[in-house]
């Protein structure tokens, strides 16, 4: 008996974007963030508006890309969008603020930093940031949407090229290569150099670290 073929996997596009455009008559912004769940650096965001006549091919969720197709992809999205744009929230916006309002932080800034102001967003995920234009929430966004998952990738190389760089400012940690996120040579790193003021102290197993200090 013959096997079924598995199901073929599905690429974003831009159906959302065109029934969005459609409703709202202008500019329309796909929004994704990296870095809400590592122990240390900021958390990152991106706003892209794509131009559907001069796509990049190979467009996908940034978590399904590796590092250097995401390389590869960010300079081909900059060149080609009608507008992009980044913004952070750093490490001391995410103590004060918490992580979630840090998330929108970063977003706005991304959204301002678009040459052309869009009328309305999609945005990855459930949460309805305050954000300074119409939204509309897509969960799993980064694999339906082409302009979501563009700023993914965007949102995703801008903050590891950042972690490089507190590597070289803070040696030891690894950042480099886990990009902050909870790893066994992180844990080691911690335990033997305590936390950095890159470090998200609040965050339970660095505040854990600190009490046993």
């Amino acid at each position: 008996m013959a096997k079924a073929p598995a199901n073929p996997k599905a690429f974003p596009t831009l159906a959302l974007e065109t029934l969005l455009i459609q409703r709202v008559n202008g500019p329309v912004c796909g929004v994704d963030e990296a870095g809400r769940g590592p122990w240390a650096g900021p958390v990152s965001a991106a706003a892209v508006i794509l131009n559907p006549d001069d796509l990049p091919p190979g467009i996908d969720d940034s978590k399904a890309l590796t590092e250097k197709r995401r390389a590869a992809l960010e300079p081909e999205i900059k060149a080609r969008a009608v507008a992009w744009g980044v913004g952070f929230a750093s490490v001391e916006e995410i103590e004060e603020l918490n992580i979630l309002h840090a998330t929108g932080l970063a977003m706005c800034r991304a959204i301002e930093a678009l040459w052309v102001q869009p009328i309305a967003a999609l945005v990855d995920g459930n949460y309805r940031f305050k954000l300074p234009c119409e939204i509309q929430t897509v969960v799993g966004g980064d694999g339906l949407s082409l302009s979501i998952a563009a700023a993914s990738i965007l949102a995703k190389t801008a903050r590891d090229r950042l972690m490089i760089e507190l590597d070289a400012e803070y040696p030891g940690y690894g950042f480099a290569g886990h990009k902050g996120y909870n790893a066994p040579v992180h844990q080691a790193a911690l335990k033997t150099l305590g936390p950095c003021p890159a470090h998200r102290r609040s965050w339970g197993p660095i505040k854990a670290l600190l009490e046993e200090a």
